[in-house]
């Protein structure tokens, strides 16, 4: 097996290259992608310098290790931005917007409705039909304050 390696010279590292960056497309994640660029310079490094199969073995190691930092760098900027970005924490897309009291607050607690969905409210005791503002959210229940007119 070593002989059949050693055979094809350079050209082993270009295949195992081509290979990883094929799986990188068939199950993405671009981990595999930097591990088929690591073996395409070793392979490339290859042509121009004779070393042991060893010694290529240690530089895929180390190109590959040394990819990760580049990986994790590039990683963020690669995301695109999400088109409904309070898809699953709905409460925090109400802060800043402002309601009727369904409920009056008595005691702090009271309720609101938005669209469809009651919501339970925190804030100063206000009597139903006053305007109040979210000001934050807190799993499912709203902190509001009221709106002066």
């Amino acid at each position: 097996m070593i002989d059949l390696i050693t055979s094809l010279g350079p050209w082993n590292w270009f295949i195992t290259g081509a290979v990883l960056l094929l799986l990188e497309l068939l199950a993405p994640g671009a981990f595999m992608m930097w591990l088929g660029l690591a073996a395409l310079l070793v392979g490339l490094i290859s042509m121009f310098v004779v070393w042991s199969w060893q010694a290529q073995l240690v530089a895929f190691a180390v190109f590959s290790v040394a990819a990760i930092p580049l990986w994790r760098r590039f990683a963020p900027r690669v995301e695109r931005p999400v088109e409904t970005p309070y898809l699953n924490r709905r409460a925090d897309a109400l802060v800043g917007r402002v309601f009727t009291l369904e409920k009056p607050i008595v005691d702090a607690v009271g309720t609101i409705r938005v669209d469809d969905t009651v919501w339970r409210v925190t804030g100063p005791d206000s009597p139903a039909g006053s305007r109040v503002k979210v000001v934050s959210a807190n799993g499912a229940q709203l902190a509001v304050e009221q709106v002066a007119g």
